[in-house]
């Protein structure tokens, strides 16, 4: 965990990286959903959405991107959370969920498929909590609204009573 960095996306060189990564990562938790067929759709998102409305930070180890997330702190959405699946587990997803709360210090919202388990337990380690459900508007999957906010310190009156 120690060599993995975090760094800023570059559109010009982590595009096709940071598509391959996202495919091959969905891929591998929904085998049952034809992700390469939706490809094209998800770089037109990626490109005219995401890239130019939230902070994409990347994950890499030994110069290779191992994983990535974008957030979006005028709106508070992380849309994508994504980490290599030969690192699951070992704490990227954890670093990169802190690096966007830093990002977004007001607070994180998200959708998360319901039947992700391995997901939803992360983000309640994480702090998250469920906060509704709905459905993805894509897959008509349902998904957990979950949100987390920063703690309020305590007021330097409650700590003096």
């Amino acid at each position: 965990m120690s060599l993995v960095t975090l760094r800023r996306y570059d559109a010009a060189t982590d595009e096709e990286a940071a598509l391959a990564l996202w495919l091959r990562t969905w891929q591998r938790t929904y085998p049952d959903i034809d992700f390469a067929g939706r490809f094209d759709w998800w770089r037109k998102q990626w490109c005219d959405y995401l890239v130019p409305n939230a902070a994409v930070v990347v994950a890499e180890a030994s110069g290779q991107m191992i994983g990535f997330v974008t957030i979006d702190p005028k709106t508070l959405y992380l849309d994508q959370l994504v980490v290599a699946p030969e690192f699951w587990g070992i704490g990227v997803a954890a670093k990169l969920i802190a690096e966007a709360k830093r990002l977004s210090p007001d607070g994180i919202n998200l959708d998360v498929n319901t039947d992700n388990r391995r997901a939803v337990a992360f983000y309640e380690k994480e702090g998250f909590v469920v906060g509704g459900d709905g459905f993805n508007a894509f897959s008509g999957r349902p998904v957990h609204h979950m949100r987390w906010r920063p703690r309020a310190s305590p007021s330097p009156q409650a700590e003096q009573d």
